[in-house]
């Protein structure tokens, strides 16, 4: 069994029963003590449960994996300068009569407020603000993508909607993370929602990834995309040069104002 499917084994565990042992976790995963308690390491450090002697808790019982979340409205105003010039270089990718997926992150809701100046689009998403943002722009057909409503994050997870997704054939998917690798590619916190952003990435011809610097070369607890599917990254000018060379070398695309950073169009 993957990391990820036992981290995923745990929570679910956890919000089940409230607790679990290191011995449980060995028992019922059939692994050694050294890869529990790594595994136990791992989800305290992302801030899903809270380590106990011998064992761990929930930190919520209802849901574990929201408490890292922040509340949707503080998240829009953290590197908010940087949202807004990755949003200015994401809305030139855009063309009349494409269907686009957005996410539910609030770089894609600062990317969805410039959408107004199409004449026809299709939008797709399972942000419960973006979907608010875009509902009265009268040249905008929005999908939304059903789901369980998470708490302060103001999006669905899981996959419910999946048989909508089925029907979409989009053109271009902007998508956010909580960290991204070459190793790991995208990643994010939250299990339930990196499932939704996979299968969602499925259905468009293009993922486009919206990094602002400080969630470059980090990583976090679920991958939803590997780096060699990213068709562009677009991040912003506090990105640090090496790290990016190092990103094109393995052959991703690169735009953003970053300065001394060549432009790249997308390929067709």
């Amino acid at each position: 069994m993957l990391a990820i499917e036992r981290k995923k084994f745990i929570l679910k565990y956890l919000e089940e029963h409230g607790n679990i042992t290191t011995n449980e976790v060995c028992r019922l995963l059939s692994v050694s003590p050294a890869t529990a308690r790594n595994d136990l390491n791992s989800l305290e450090k992302e801030k899903l449960i809270l380590k106990t002697h011998g064992g761990a808790s929930s930190l919520e019982p209802e849901r574990p994996a929201m408490i890292a979340a922040y509340a949707f409205a503080e998240r829009q105003q953290v590197n908010r300068a940087e949202k807004e010039a990755i949003a200015d270089e994401a809305v030139k990718l855009i063309e009349d009569n494409q269907c686009i997926i957005l996410d539910a992150s609030s770089t894609s809701l600062t990317l969805a407020k410039k959408l107004s100046k199409f004449n026809r689009l299709i939008v797709v998403t399972n942000g419960i603000y973006t979907t608010l943002e875009l509902k009265d722009m009268p040249n905008i057909t929005v999908i939304f993508i059903g789901g369980i409503v998470t708490k302060k994050s103001g999006s669905v997870e899981g996959l419910l909607g999946k048989g909508l997704l089925s029907n979409i054939n989009a053109d271009l998917a902007f998508v956010s993370a909580r960290g991204f690798t070459l190793e790991e590619g995208l990643t994010d916190f939250n299990i339930y929602e990196a499932e939704l952003k996979a299968e969602m990435l499925k259905h468009s011809k293009k993922c486009i990834a919206l990094l602002d610097s400080s969630k470059l070369d980090t990583t976090s607890t679920a991958n939803f995309c590997n780096a060699d599917k990213i068709d562009m990254l677009i991040t912003d000018a506090g990105a640090d040069l090496q790290v990016l060379e190092k990103y094109r070398s393995a052959g991703i695309r690169i735009a953003g104002n970053v300065p001394g950073l060549p432009g790249q169009e997308i390929s067709e």
